[in-house]
């Protein structure tokens, strides 16, 4: 293609190279393949379910870890965007040709409204903007005031606020955004042997201050309550991973000025940010999976049980790293390295069987020098979201992988079938391991399957685009880890998409 000086100063600005725009170019008119299964993930198929004394195992482990010093723990909440998906039916509502509440959806929320942990700012808002109460305005039929006040920035805002920043649960005294519940999660289990508890928030640029103003004024509460120091940090996606959009015969997708338009290339662009981070060990859970206090011992021991999983697995893999170093392993020893990458990464040959000689020692080296990562994983009950796959690598062997249901040939009814009769899905729990068995930090970038983005069809000022999403953040961005997948109890399970989420008992 042919750019502009135009195009190439904004390639420049951004820090995207032109042979990266071709490449994504190339992507639109090739488009990307479907991933080649194994099975679905189950227990005992690629599914770890540990036994009562397992679990004592793991969880003394993951104690003894972080009473050691010199260990640095840090956890890496996605926090980016806006919750306006969260109010799209209260937006529908506000834009609706009737005034009262008509679906299910909108009597829910407005009958259950005192509930929310935001009712008091909401009706500080409405009677500052038309002085009456929530109650006076749903007495008078007034329903889309109070929909309004909440939504609208002359209100709560909370119609381009993020969830970070929304009240979610309310206390004796107080309400707490998913920001607060993410520093006392994180004072729980994830404080150093010195007190530190080191929480990474990712943010848009615009919310960024917002972000900064809270830690502020709520931080010093919350350390004086757990005698914990944080270390609260932000990021924002780079430019750099922005992607470019399509026309729908793959040429560049021009704005209106005739400049090139690039959007934010996903959750995948994380993996940037992530690789930034310098720790040992890194938990990362989204932003609006959080519980108040009362449901949280749940959460945090299977978030300590998931970490006593990872640190043992990382302990073994660098004993083994260690011994290959020192040459001279006895085929014996070879053998029990073999297992080990069998048996507990799933990391399985196609064929089944090991390589000989050298080869062998090679093969073992590449796949147990690698980050490391642990994932929880909940029984299946429908809801949206990714599932645990044994998929076939490009290189012929068969690892453990998070995918998504547009990385699977539903075409095909033995790859439908499997999709379907998956018993886990993914809600967003790892613990990861990002340094090896030197303490040198990994680069992430290096262990992205770049094949495993996937096209998107979107809209920009009325004419229809072809949007590129990178390779995502626990799908394909970690493809070349080590991965172990543990099942975890449906309870530590709480996201909130809808605003009516938050009635939910789990959120009250």
């Amino acid at each position: 293609m042919k750019l502009t000086a135009e195009d190439k100063a904004l390639l420049q600005k951004k820090g995207i190279s032109e042979e990266k725009l071709q490449a994504q170019l190339d992507c639109f008119a090739k488009g990307f393949p479907y991933l080649a299964l194994s099975a679905a993930a189950a227990a005992g198929r690629g599914i770890l379910i540990p036994r009562s004394e397992e679990q004592e195992a793991y969880l003394n482990a993951w104690a003894e870890y972080t009473a050691t010093p010199g260990h640095h723990v840090v956890k890496f909440v996605p926090a980016s965007g806006a919750a306006s998906r969260m109010f799209k039916d209260v937006f529908a509502f506000v834009d609706a040709p009737y005034s009262i509440p008509q679906t299910d959806f909108e009597k829910k929320f407005f009958e259950s409204i005192d509930d929310a942990a935001f009712f008091a700012d909401l009706d500080e808002a409405c009677h500052k903007l038309y002085n009456m109460g929530v109650h006076q305005l749903i007495g008078a039929d007034r329903y889309k005031d109070v929909a309004k006040a909440m939504l609208e920035p002359e209100g709560l805002n909370y119609g381009a606020l993020p969830k970070g920043l929304l009240k979610f649960h309310r206390y004796d005294k107080t309400s707490r955004t998913p920001l607060e519940e993410h520093l006392v999660e994180g004072a729980l289990y994830a404080r150093e042997n010195n007190g530190q508890v080191s929480v990474h928030f990712t943010v848009s640029p615009e919310h960024r201050p917002l972000f900064e103003a809270l830690v502020k004024q709520v931080a010093p509460a919350y350390e004086e309550a757990y005698g914990v120091k944080y270390e609260v940090s932000f990021s924002e996606q780079k430019p750099s991973t922005d992607t470019v959009a399509a026309n729908a015969d793959n040429t560049p997708f021009r704005k209106a000025d005739g400049s090139l338009l690039f959007r934010p290339g996903g959750h995948g662009a994380l993996i940037e940010n992530l690789n930034d981070i310098d720790a040992d060990v890194v938990f990362i859970k989204n932003i609006d999976n959080v519980v108040p206090d009362r449901l949280k011992e749940e959460t945090v021991i299977n978030k300590q049980l998931l970490a006593g999983v990872l640190v043992t697995l990382q302990q073994q893999t660098f004993a083994y790293l260690n011994k290959l170093d020192e040459g001279n392993c006895s085929a014996a020893e070879l053998l029990e390295m073999w297992q080990f990458l069998q048996k507990k990464f799933c990391c399985k040959t196609s064929d089944g069987k090991a390589p000989e000689g050298e080869e062998l020692v090679a093969y073992l080296r590449k796949k147990l020098n690698r980050p490391i990562r642990v994932c929880g994983m909940v029984r299946n009950v429908g809801e949206p979201g990714g599932g645990p796959f044994l998929a076939y690598n490009a290189d012929g062997t068969i690892s453990p992988q998070i995918l998504e249901s547009s990385q699977i040939d539903m075409s095909d009814p033995e790859k439908k079938a499997m999709f379907e009769q998956g018993t886990h899905f993914n809600p967003v729990d790892l613990v990861c391991a990002l340094r090896d068995y030197h303490g040198h930090r990994f680069h992430l970038p290096d262990f992205v399957d770049p094949a495993t983005g996937f096209i998107s069809h979107k809209s920009k000022d009325g004419k229809e685009l072809k949007a590129l999403e990178l390779p995502g953040l626990w799908n394909g961005a970690m493809s070349d880890w080590n991965t172990v997948f543990v099942q975890v109890p449906l309870a530590t399970f709480n996201p909130v998409k809808t605003v009516n989420d938050l009635y939910r008992e789990q959120h009250q």
